[in-house]
């Protein structure tokens, strides 16, 4: 049935001009030539694909054959191997490169090691082969095929040991020795022509300095004596003269710190151009293993390698120590850069106008928190709450309290600083407002509603009986401090926000009288608001009254729970020192 329906689309076609197949034609010759490979019909699609006649329709839609054909040529057992064979290699002759070049990446896309290593080996020469045809056009093309081929290669695991890469149990030495193979005719092609195709030189250079960041870096490179024969030794040797065929001078790329380097056309940036990263191993390949060491010249001063080498030497060295979480201890905090540090990246967090640089702001400084013992994150609490002047990142410092807390009071896992009396003066910190019954309450959200949501944590989860963080202990105290001025706060914000909704409802009503809406300017709290459409001014004012009715709901919330827990828990027990 699939090769009587093959048979047909391509008799069908062979009549019509190349630009004039349908979308059906196409899709039934894809469905029916792909049913007969798998089928065991090798022998029948290969005399339908290397008939003269058929060669338009071919070039066409060949291409998509490519999958079945791949799936046999991996197992190499199938009886129509040879026939498949000779089907893969007319189609790589034959159809557009454009397209074989998307379906071979798409079929070198896994994630077992085993199936990357041989997808490697069976598809980087096809994919060679077509970049070559595609002459001085392939440029980007090939930018795209390295960054595919070097993002399957990172999901291969690292030998970690002189018996592991000599077994190459992880495949690793087999497909970077696979890679430089695949790269070697572009280099040639670079070296050759230095005065052109800059932007093959470009892509080149991306590739080499992707590469030197990873697996380079990563990798333990064994010495001739130790490893006479080591593919990851000749990989990384291979990857510079790759970079002397682009054209830059490691010399120049090791100094980089310290010369500045002349401006190069093109679109990629300085630090995109040469990452610190694919440097520091750079120099580290040089410096200790010797690579390419007779390209530098023997002039330059010990003491001038070591300044150059400086900022090499720091990368290195941040990498190599692996801090555990919950490891470094209070008494680092005395140090002024573990307090600068997190400062800076509130500011990053805060003012920085990109996003994404907020975002990963963000994660650094969670990052480091999380490196603190116990006792170092209940100081630098502390810290952060005195010195802070930011709502969100105060509330972001109390979730992080809650989450200790939280953590503190599961079985096993209690500590002295986030239960008990040394929990209660940071709880203190966390339970008041700046500025009394007077404080701006949308100014603070972020800290009030964190605050809050702690408040009803510790009251649901600390049991009267046992008072475990001192909350049962402290409540009259914040119920004193903290929750009743944050009623008459909000009892006071959303009457002065009423009346000003009430005003601008009148203003709207006087100024527009069926005319287009007037721009009015609104004070609150002293403060103008920006100038806006009166629409948009009771819109502003609706959403702040909504906000001071949400605070006081879970403070109602907070209060039924206590009510409740000590009604239950306390039941014929004396009071834990309730005002």
């Amino acid at each position: 049935m699939a090769l009587e329906q093959l048979s047909d689309v391509v008799q069908r076609c062979q009549a019509l001009p190349d630009d004039s197949y349908s979308s059906e034609d196409h899709d039934v010759f894809t469905v029916a030539g792909r049913s007969c490979i798998e089928e065991g019909h090798s022998p029948q699609v290969l005399s339908i694909v290397l008939d003269e006649k058929n060669q338009s329709v071919v070039r066409s839609m060949g291409w998509n054959l490519l999958p079945p054909l791949v799936q046999v040529l991996l197992r190499k057992d199938d009886k129509h191997l040879p026939q498949c064979l000779a089907i893969f290699n007319h189609l790589l002759e034959t159809c557009g490169p454009k397209e074989l070049l998307i379906g071979l990446l798409e079929l070198l896309e896994h994630d077992d090691a085993d199936r990357i290593a041989e997808s490697f080996h069976l598809l980087l020469n096809p994919l060679q082969k077509v970049l070559l045809r595609l002459g001085g056009r392939k440029a980007s093309s090939l930018g795209m095929t390295l960054s595919s081929v070097l993002d399957q290669l990172a999901k291969l695991p690292v030998p970690d040991t002189k018996e592991q890469e000599e077994d190459d149990v992880f495949s690793l030495g087999r497909c970077c020795a696979d890679l430089a193979r695949f790269v070697g005719p572009f280099a040639q092609e670079a070296r050759l022509n230095q005065s052109t195709k800059d932007e093959l030189r470009t892509e080149l250079l991306k590739f080499c300095m992707k590469t030197l960041s990873h697996p380079l870096l990563d990798v333990q490179i064994w010495d001739p004596d130790t490893l006479p024969l080591s593919p990851l030794r000749t990989f990384a040797a291979e990857i510079l003269d790759i970079l002397g065929a682009v054209g830059e001078s490691l010399p120049g790329l090791v100094f980089h710190p310290l010369l500045k380097k002349k401006e190069v056309p093109g679109f990629l940036e300085e630090e995109v151009r040469y990452p610190k990263n694919s440097l520091a191993c750079l120099a580290h390949l040089v410096f200790v293993h010797h690579l390419a060491a007779d390209t530098f010249p023997s002039v330059f001063s010990p003491v001038f390698c070591l300044r150059c080498n400086m900022e090499h030497i720091s990368i290195l060295l941040s990498r190599l120590v692996r801090v555990e979480d919950g490891s470094l201890p209070a008494d680092l905090l005395a140090i002024k850069t573990f307090l600068t540090v997190p400062q800076n990246l509130v500011k990053v967090m805060t003012i920085c106008p990109k996003h994404d640089l907020r975002t990963k702001g963000l994660k650094v400084f969670q990052l480091s928190i999380d490196k603190f013992n116990t006792e170092a994150k209940y100081r630098f609490f502390q810290y952060m709450l005195r010195t802070s002047s930011h709502s969100g990142v105060e509330g972001y410092i109390i979730k992080n309290i809650k989450n200790q807390i939280d953590a503190a009071l599961q079985p096993g896992n209690g500590n002295i600083w986030f239960e008990g009396v040394h929990l209660l003066p940071l709880l203190r910190k966390v339970f008041s407002l700046p500025d009394g019954p007077e404080t701006d309450l949308l100014q603070y959200l972020d800290r009030f509603m964190e605050s809050l949501n702690l408040l009803r944590y510790l009251v649901i989860r600390d049991k009267v009986t046992e008072n475990q963080t001192g909350v049962w202990t402290e409540l009259y105290k914040i119920e004193d401090t903290f929750m009743k001025p944050l009623r008459v706060g909000v009892n006071m914000s959303r009457a002065h926000y009423e009346q000003e909704l009430q005003d601008t409802r009148k203003k709207k009503k006087k100024n527009t009288k069926g005319h287009k809406d007037s721009v009015l300017s609104v004070s609150v709290g002293g403060e103008k608001l920006p100038k806006m459409t009166s629409e948009s001014q009771i819109q502003a004012l609706h959403s702040a009254l909504h906000t001071f009715d949400m605070i006081e709901s879970v403070l109602v919330r907070i209060e039924e729970l206590v009510e409740v827990k000590d009604s239950l828990e306390t039941a014929g027990e004396p009071q834990l020192l309730r005002a």
